[in-house]
Formats: C-alpha cells, structure tokens, sequence
C-alpha cells in the first residue's frame, strides 16, 4: 500500500520530465551503441574543470570507468540501502545524508534512479553498455533528466568522493556526479544544505526547524509535539535529517565526547515507539518508549550514549523487538537514541514534506498553486519589483504580490518561497543566496489588484539566506496576499513560490494596480475613486445569526454568517473603485433564518463627507435601532493609494 501510494503521489509530480541542456539519454545511448563507442560527456568532460572552481588541490586525479575498477561492477549489490555510500573527500556530508534518507524509499530512489533495470550491467550482453547512465532531479519546479558518462575520478585506484561499502556498486558514485554536473563541479558541493538535497530528490517541501525556538528543548509539551510531526512526515514517506549547529569554521565537523559530530549532516532513518519488556506482561502493560535512529554519512563514530549499539538498556527491549526495529550491533555509523536525548543534543531537524496532491490517494490530498516570478529593479515606482522586506516601508509594496483565498471556515496553508539555486555560480563568485522570506496578509475579499498600503499581516516566514523559506500556517475564511522579498531592497533574483491548502485557493499573481482602460471604460466612465470598507464588529444586534452586505455602485460583497451571537466580530473588508461620489455605501445587516432571511438595518455612508472611522447606529424601517456597526471608511482619489 505505501508503495503504490506514493507511485500516485509522484504520478502528477514528474508528469513532465525536462532533458537537461538538451542532452536525451535514449538518443545518446543508441547512437553510442551504433557507433560501438562508449559515452564521454562533453558538457562535463573528465578534467579538472568537473572537479574544482580553479585549483587541483587533492592530487593526481585518474578518471576510470568501473569496468576499470572491478571486474563485475553493478548498479546495485544485494538492493539499495542507506548502508551502501559513505562520504569522499569532499565536505558534502549534507548531499549523503540525503541519499542515505532516499535510499529508505523505494518509491522514491526509483524516480531519482528511473529505469535502474535497463540501466544496469548485464554482463551477459556486453555489446548493450555504452558508458551512459541518466539520473532525474527536482530542478526549480520541474524534473530534469541528467545525462552522464561513467568515467569517475580516482586516486591510487580508489573513487576520490561518494562511495559505497561493496566496491562493485557504484550508484551512489554516478548520482553524485550527475548532481556535480548540474552545479558545474565536484567542488560546489562542498558545504551545503540537506533541505535543499531532500527537495531536489522528491520535489517535496522542506522545513528546517531549530529545536530552541521551536520550545522542544524545555517544554515536554512542545517536544511531543514535535515527535508526533515528526512520525506523522516519516509515515507520510517524507525524508527528515538533523544537525548539531557549529558556532565556527573551527567546530566544523569536530567531534563531542558523546561521539557526536558537530557542524555535520545525519540522515534520520526511522522514528518509532520502541516497546520496553518481555513477554506478554510487555505487550499488555504497553510501556512505549519515543526513539529515533540516525546514520552518519561517514559509516562510523556514532553516539556513545544511552541506547547506543551496546549499552545496557538494551536488555529492557525483547529480541523480538529489537529484531522488529532492525537493532544491529556494529560499527556502521546507524544508531538509536531517545527523542529527549536527540532533542537534547541536535540543534536543527530537516523535515523534508511529500505534498500528496492525487486524489486518488488515502492520505490528505492538497490543492496546489505554484508561481514563477521574480524580483527586478526598475526606475518607475509603480513597475519595480524589487522593494526588499517591511524595514524598507517605502518600496515594500512594490515586491510581486500573489493573492488566494480560504474559503473554509480555517484552513491549513503550506508555504514554500524558493529562490533559483545559485551554486552553479559559485565559479564566477557569484554563488551566494540572496536573504529572502514572506509576508502573508489578509486583504479585501473583493481585491483584484495590487497592494498599495499594508493590510493586516497574520503571518511571516523568518529571513535567511537559505535556499528556501517555509511556513505552515492556519489561517481563516477570507482573501490573503503574499508578498515574497529578499531581504535588502534593489537585489534582482528568479524564486519560485507555491501554496498548499485543503481546498482550491484560486492563487494568482496581482499584476495590475488598477483597474485597466478599455473600450468600455471609454463608454461608461473611468473609475475617479477608490473606497475602502472594513466592518468590524456589531452590537445588540437583536439575533444570533447575523451577517452583513456591503454595496456600493452595484457591486457588493458579503460577510460569513456569525452564529450564536449578538455581538459579532464581522472583521470583514470591501474595496471599490467608483465613478460617482455621489452615491453612498450601503452596509445592510441581516439574520440567518431557515425560510427567509430577516433583515434588521442598514447604515448608508456618504463618501463626499471624507473618512469614516465610527461605531454607528443601524437605521431600520421603523426608524433607529439600538444596534450599532463599528465601520472602517478610507475615500482617497488616488486609485493606487490603497
């Protein structure tokens, strides 16, 4: 069942696969074998120039074909584990530790690794290999299929970088340069980041959470909270890894007492309640214990502490049990700890979401919108779109803005801004992220066009120069904007933004500032106005299922209707673009009845008396009420005011 679920889940997601600077594996492939040649990649050719930015610095480099290497080289050896591959000479412990997560899912390594059968060795038809193998990535909103030749740098005889424990096994070994290949070389994958390697083989989201902000390190309340987000993306398929926080180049990948690295990637490989006891006076009494496992990329030095491969409370937990979880006692660089001791020790936890999005799935199915912009300078204030974050308040607004709603009562959002990935730049010293983040607010329900004052923020991701920035968010039934920057204004970049939510937001970018001339315009009159309404709340209203309308020049919007209450708080906005300031808004408010509605009074606004911020009385056939509507009114003549 989990297999073919995430063969849906992937169905739509890699619909369209892209080749990679135009090179098609399958065209490549027969012309070699016709040719009776094998394949020497000219874009990434056997140099130094695949390997570093400038300077040979490790050697003599020998580029040899496994056939070279060993006598029966393969694909895979005995499957696929996170076992197989150990990190090189090369500081990319954050790409290993996410081949180790990968190497858990078959439904997932199967689409980085695509038709592994076809492109295996067959040694029984040797005229068939042709020095070619094909590997897919998740490449800023697309699936890129990357081709390569099987020529590998080696030093005395032995692979320089990713490697696997069986030296005929060599996938590990060609995913890592078909990675290489999309960043320029080898030497760009030094120093990095797992969550942006987790996205890149899945397509999924990530978010990287620090354990001291997040509350887990002191409050248990938070940390069982965490622990069952956790379990719940492992279960889901998801790909989670951990780090401990170097606060220097000098603690980099420097080794704790506890055994311990710092400043290094862990690929998180399962996360489970591990049963304590014996017997069935275990199984009845239900003694659980929270635990999570991790492998370090490098095969070794693993955690020394509690529940480490030998230690004594190991005998708290049956064979049975431990042969269940898969509890092996060597020196492999896998081991088990405690959730408390994890949170304890780890600083950051990578979890990297798959976002189910067929709807033929058992799981939550999510609805998607996904956006291509970017950030770009100009002179025209109404045409830059590069404003940096809310600190610069008189160019904020000018950043792309991209609109959505909720149209349920509350709704889960997931959102994820990511920026083109900069490290194929690196050579040319341009190679650094820029600092990006969002904000998220609440507009007018009927807002078509672009922000030109701050509305009401509900939310904001933090401002980082990762690749990414993620926020999940529960936000309610209304119209909202997000608003993507980098950090300093004037930066120009390409991103990437897409929204989740429960139910079809409608997410579009907001491109006009104001409504455009056309024929009709030209006919009937250009908007001369723009009016904004926000009603607040009402009192003594007489009814406990109120809502209200707000009208103005025949358009009109209308609010939820609020049950139980003669107090509402409507906290709902309008805004018009008129022609005739003459004519008055109209808030009329109304009680929810099962035949007929039951109107209760009206309040009608004139724009010509300027600006409205008042609770005032509803005003009814009989005369005035007691009930009163606190009311919000902004007229300006500037249409882009607002």
């Amino acid at each position: 069942m989990f297999c073919e679920f995430h063969k849906l889940l992937f169905a739509r997601s890699i619909r369209m696969v892209v080749p990679y600077e135009d090179q098609t594996f399958n065209s490549l492939r027969n012309r070699c074998r016709q040719n009776k040649v094998l394949f020497e990649d000219p874009l990434f050719p056997a140099t130094d120039q695949s390997l570093f930015y400038q300077r040979n610095h490790i050697g003599n480099v020998v580029w040899k074909r496994p056939k070279e290497l060993c006598q029966e080289p393969h694909l895979f050896v005995d499957g696929l584990s996170a076992h197989d591959l150990h990190q090189g000479q090369l500081g990319n412990c954050w790409f290993v530790a996410a081949c180790s997560t990968l190497a858990t899912r078959d439904s997932l390594w199967q689409k980085v690794i695509p038709d592994w059968q076809d492109q295996e060795w067959k040694n029984d038809q040797p005229d068939l290999y042709a020095g070619i193998f094909h590997f897919r990535f998740w490449r800023f909103g697309e699936w890129a299929d990357v081709v390569i030749d099987d020529r590998l740098p080696t030093l005395n005889g032995k692979l320089v970088y990713c490697h696997s424990d069986d030296p005929s096994e060599f996938w590990s070994a060609l995913v890592e340069k078909a990675y290489a290949k999309t960043f320029g070389c080898y030497e760009a994958l030094s120093g990095g980041n797992t969550a942006d390697a987790l996205v890149d083989f899945t397509g999924g989201v990530s978010q990287t959470i620090c354990m001291e902000d997040s509350g887990a390190k002191d409050q248990m309340e938070k940390q069982a909270e965490l622990f069952l987000r956790v379990v719940k993306v492992h279960e889901r398929g998801g790909l989670i890894s951990a780090s401990i926080e170097a606060s220097g180049a000098a603690e980099m990948e420097s080794r704790l007492s506890n055994g311990l690295v710092k400043g290094h990637a862990y690929a998180v490989t399962a996360v489970r309640h591990v049963r304590l006891g014996h017997g069935l006076l275990a199984f009845f009494k239900s003694n659980k214990l929270e635990m999570i496992r991790l492998r370090n990329p490098w095969g070794s030095s693993e955690w020394t502490g509690p529940w480490s491969d030998s230690s004594a409370e190991w005998k708290n937990v049956s064979q049975r049990e431990r042969e269940k979880i898969g509890v092996v006692v060597q020196n492999d660089g896998e081991f088990w700890m405690t959730f408390s001791d994890f949170i304890a020790n780890f600083t950051h936890i990578v979890l990297c979401r798959l976002i189910n999005t067929s709807y033929f799935s058992l799981h939550k199915t999510w609805e998607e919108v996904t956006v291509h912009s970017s950030w770009r300078r100009h002179d025209n204030a109404l045409m830059n779109r590069a404003g940096g974050c809310i600190n610069n308040k008189q160019t904020f607004l000018q950043n792309p803005q991209f609109l959505f709603d909720v149209s349920k009562a509350e709704d889960e959002a997931l959102v994820s801004l990511q920026q083109r990935d900069r490290r194929a730049s690196l050579r040319q010293g341009r190679g650094e992220n820029l600092a990006i983040g969002f904000e998220i607010h609440r507009v007018e329900v009927n807002r078509k066009y672009r922000m030109h004052a701050p509305q009401q923020r509900v939310a904001n991701s933090p401002y980082s120069n990762a690749r990414s920035a993620f926020l999940r968010v529960d936000l309610k039934k209304g119209r909202y904007v997000i608003i993507p920057t980098t950090f300093e204004p004037n930066l120009e970049g390409d991103f990437l933004l897409r929204i989740f939510t429960d139910v079809p937001s409608h997410g579009r970018e907001l491109i006009l500032d104001q409504p455009p001339h056309t024929c009709w315009t030209g006919l009937c009159g250009f908007p001369s106005l723009v009016t904004q309404v926000h009603v607040l709340e009402g009192k003594e209203l007489g009814a406990n299922n109120t809502y209200v309308t707000v009208r103005c020049e025949g358009r009109s919007i209308r609010s939820p209707v609020h049950r139980q209450t003669r107090t509402p708080n409507f906290d709902i906005k309008a805004i018009f673009y008129r022609k005739d300031a003459s004519r008055p808004v109209v808030i009329k408010a109304y009680n929810r009845e099962k035949l007929c509605d039951s109107f209760l009074g009206e309040l009608r606004l004139s724009t010509e008396s300027g600006n409205v911020n008042d609770t005032l009385h509803l005003q009814a056939e009989g005369g005035r009420l007691n009930a009163t509507l606190t009311v919000v009114m902004v007229t300006s003549a500037t249409l882009t005011s607002i």
